[in-house]
């Protein structure tokens, strides 16, 4: 069984700590592979920070891509060399919500090892509990088949693993979630990676009106650069003031890329008469959301979104190609990339906000 470096969370709160991990053989339906990009994502200082519990210990990480080492027995539609996005939205293929065409809510029921089997990755002879199905802060990653989707060898994996969930979500939250149809308007609360692609969603389906409201500035000028027609600097002013002012009444669409409960609320009060409110940030468990009642006679709604409602395994290669044709550009979301040994620092940044998105590397093609 093959070693692998790793960032290791042991306790939570805490922070990650380099180990090398034992890493298992694949099993008939697992798919080993080799990590060459991940992206410090938002959603795990939520685990580092305890404010979202999971078991310890674990490698964190839940977007990457790489290529394929070894497959299992009944793997038959990936081999060696491939190259690979890996995608938290991991699916049965077999729940009602898999079934009905809403693999993104999937129960994900038999997508773990059984009792009794021997676990994917141990720290030494402890066994560990993977993260999201998918633990992607590693050297190699051991997941179910249903966590993978081919992509073509001409998109770099660096940018690639981007798609394995900031910009699935904010593309998906547009495209599939709310349904932006073009000439509708759109205010995006919230400039970081998930935000951005929002905005850039909207910009693909060519809404009117797409307003970036942020409190950093450089976000909101790194938000003109993905379609924003304006920015509201929310540090400045009453951005629900400020929206609605803009669009003379309200939006048709209302995103809320933060995930708190205020920036939800403001969400719901930017969208207009017959208005939605789609939420895709991760709100802290117990925390609880207060809209006005007497708006919802006005057929406004508020949604949530789960990374962006997607189908990856369809969704994925067309955004794949959409880079490839220069429609999409993933490469303006990647603020700074480190390996693994900086990944603390990564978090850290994050933490203190003024990036959109950073990449762990692993080195290899690339």
């Amino acid at each position: 069984m093959p070693t692998s470096r790793a960032a290791v969370l042991q306790t939570s709160p805490g922070e990650l700590v380099l180990h090398d991990i034992v890493v298992d053989d694949p099993a008939p339906d697992e798919v080993l592979v080799r990590t060459v990009a991940a992206g410090v994502c938002h959603s795990d200082l939520h685990f580092m920070h305890g404010v979202m519990p999971h078991p310890v210990p674990t490698v964190l990480g839940h977007e990457a891509a790489g290529i394929v080492e070894a497959v299992g027995s009944a793997v038959h539609d990936l081999a060696p060399g491939d190259h690979v996005v890996e995608c938290l939205s991991v699916f049965c293929g077999r729940c009602e919500f898999c079934l009905s065409g809403r693999p993104a809510i999937c129960t994900k029921a038999g997508l773990g090892r059984p009792a009794g089997a021997p676990p994917r990755l141990r720290l030494g002879d402890e066994p560990m509990t993977q993260f999201l199905n998918l633990s992607s802060f590693s050297e190699l990653a051991l997941v179910h088949r249903n966590a993978l989707v081919k992509i073509d060898d001409r998109m770099p994996l660096d940018v690639a693993a981007l798609l394995g969930c900031g910009v699935l979500t904010g593309l998906g939250a547009v495209f599939r979630t709310a349904g932006v149809r073009p000439g509708e308007t759109v205010a995006v609360i919230g400039c970081g990676g998930v935000g951005l692609s929002a905005l850039h969603g909207a910009e693909l389906v060519s809404a009117s009106r797409i307003i970036a409201v942020d409190t950093d500035p450089a976000k909101l000028a790194l938000a003109k650069e993905f379609g924003a027609t304006d920015v509201v600097d929310a540090s400045q002013v009453d951005p629900v003031a400020a929206v609605r002012e803009l669009t003379g009444g309200g939006v048709h669409h209302a995103f809320e890329a933060v995930g708190l409960a205020a920036t939800t609320q403001q969400a719901f009060s930017m969208a207009g008469r017959g208005g939605t409110a789609t939420v895709v940030g991760m709100i802290a468990p117990g925390e609880q959301v207060s809209i006005p009642g007497i708006e919802l006679l006005v057929e406004k709604k508020l949604q949530g979104s789960q990374i962006g409602s997607n189908q990856f395994i369809t969704d994925i290669p067309r955004y794949v190609d959409l880079y490839l044709a220069g429609k999409l550009r993933l490469d303006r979301l990647v603020s700074r990339s480190t390996d693994l040994d900086g990944i603390n620092e990564a978090y850290q940044r994050l933490a203190e906000g003024g990036v959109a998105r950073q990449l762990i590397t692993f080195g290899g093609a690339a």
